[in-house]
């Protein structure tokens, strides 16, 4: 089928219970292709009524067990099932994501939508592997610590990785057992829907997965206040989370799981220079990646003053190998921004930024306007001044500022500049200067000698403003899941052991 037709063919229901269903007030959204301008679905406008209906769904199905009481083997070939349902259809989602999202087809195919199988499966494998406990007690007692899914995960995802992060929030999440309810972007939501469709094929029993599509302050907040949803997991800007901190002290103080925004330093110490072109191709990773629609992006890069120019030079050349164009074009390295207002804050940055006293050394426009798309030239600024508004605000668009440091004291004070702390990206050959610097700056993620969040083995999250509590990745995103039980068994007679209950109570002992 071809890509476009696929499109237009895909699912633009709410799903909700195992079926596709009109939103109840039965309004709608538009979806665009950001490479055209063009209106290419209209999508379900979820609200509070159609959220309310996929809850319950999602708690009838966590309560009754269907998937939270199947065994530890019937989960796992449940998700490794899905898994391979995914890969087979992983043209279709990379097709979708090409026109509904203005990805370049090159990373849906070689990154994205492998990822998520490779979520899915690495979390299915992990079901029967990880244990709770025993903790040490005298003779007279049993004390066990177990893990238990959390119930109701509300899952509230960005446009920038819209199936990737699908798979990563909903992986762990229904590894520990749960029932999810996702918030599809609006922007972008039709990958989302078609992954539904691939769970209920793959037999995902049927409220396990829901999906409402709808604006963040409507489907958005209605989730977040729902009294209950258990856990919301967010990806998004740092205000939104907030805001979803707020709806927890408002409702039921569910668990709230951020990863937000950030402004990514990437340090290139004085010692650097052995391959500069090395180095210069990765920081072009790090800035141009996914059109900088990444809150990882390195946007923020800070230079020895002995490696300046030489570095401008060779980072100026990278990026003029970079290329813009349709995402359906195999040989495109950057796509399409999401939307118009997108493009306009990104250049507004841009504009803000010389008017700063920056310089723009390479790209700083619009290009191809004629198609009626969103595309931006990857952009490289100069002198970048700390404490400006491009040193401070995310631009989330493939645009990087350029700094200059004298010692590595004053590149760490820089780099530690900013109310974020997601990842930091360092170059050196000194490992001695590697590990101080990496222990002082605060990111969550540190990356040396080249650009990287890690892997599936390694939690991935950040500090400060970038969020807490929340980790993609690893053991740990699974844990965050679950909620932990003592379960204390006193052996013996049956006669409560002195001191026990006053242990873990202020209550008086009862009677019976």
């Amino acid at each position: 089928m071809d890509a476009l037709d696929l499109v237009k063919t895909a699912p633009r229901q709410a799903f909700i219970g195992g079926r596709f269903v009109d939103a109840a007030s039965g309004a709608s959204l538009p979806s665009y292709n950001p490479a055209t301008g063009e209106l290419i679905a209209e999508v379900a406008d979820c609200g509070e009524v159609d959220v309310d209906a996929a809850v319950a769904s999602a708690r009838a199905a966590f309560e009754d067990g269907r998937w939270s009481r199947l065994s530890p083997a019937e989960r796992k070939s449940a998700m490794l099932r899905f898994a391979d349902l995914i890969e087979s259809h992983a043209q279709d989602l990379v097709d979708i994501e090409s026109i509904d999202a203005g990805k370049p087809v090159v990373d849906g195919a070689e990154s994205d939508v492998p990822h998520v199988v490779e979520v899915i499966r690495y979390y299915a494998e992990m079901i029967d592997k990880v244990f709770g406990k025993v903790a040490p007690t005298g003779a007279e007692s049993l004390a066990l610590v177990v893990k238990q899914p959390v119930g109701v995960v509300g899952a509230v995802l960005p446009w920038n990785f819209p199936i990737a992060l699908v798979g990563q929030k909903v992986g762990p999440a229904l590894a520990a057992g749960n029932s999810v309810v996702i918030k599809p972007p609006e922007q972008a939501p039709l990958s989302t829907l078609y992954f539904a469709r691939l769970a209920a094929e793959a037999g995902i029993p049927d409220g396990v997965i829901n999906v409402v599509p709808g604006r963040g302050e409507v489907a958005g907040r209605a989730l977040g206040l729902h009294p209950d949803v258990d856990a919301i997991t967010f990806t998004g800007s740092t205000p939104v989370g907030q805001a979803f901190l707020r709806y927890a002290s408002e409702s039921n103080m569910k668990k709230i799981v951020l990863e937000c925004g950030g402004k990514s330093p990437q340090i290139v110490l004085g010692d650097a220079g052995r391959d500069l072109a090395a180095v210069a191709e990765q920081l072009a990773v790090a800035g141009f990646w996914n059109a900088g629609q990444n809150c990882t992006c390195g946007s923020r890069i800070l230079v020895h003053e002995s490696l300046h120019d030489e570095l401008v030079a060779t980072l100026a050349a990278v990026a003029a190998e970079w290329q813009v164009g349709d995402p359906r074009d195999q040989s495109t390295a950057i796509g399409a921004i999401i939307e118009e207002a997108a493009l306009h804050r990104i250049l507004g940055h841009i504009e803000d930024a010389v008017a700063d006293g920056a310089t723009v050394v390479h790209g700083g426009k619009r290009l191809f306007e004629e198609s009626g798309g969103w595309f931006v030239e990857p952009t490289i600024l100069d002198n970048v001044r700390p404490g400006t508004r491009f040193w401070r605000e995310e631009v989330f668009g493939p645009v990087v500022g350029i700094t200059t440091f004298r010692t590595d004291d004053e590149a760490i004070a820089l780099a530690n500049d900013t109310e974020y702390g997601l990842l930091a990206t360092l170059f050196t050959h000194d490992i001695d200067r590697a590990i101080r610097v990496s222990r002082a700056v605060r990111a969550g993620v540190i990356a040396i000698n080249g650009y990287s969040e890690g892997d599936l083995t390694t939690p991935f999250g950040g500090l400060k403003m970038s969020g807490f509590g929340g980790q993609d990745g690893g053991v740990e995103a699974l844990e965050q899941y679950t909620e932990t039980k003592t379960i204390w068994l006193t052996l013996g007679s049956g006669e409560p052991q002195p001191g026990a209950a006053a242990a873990t109570s202020n209550e008086e002992p009862s009677d019976a």
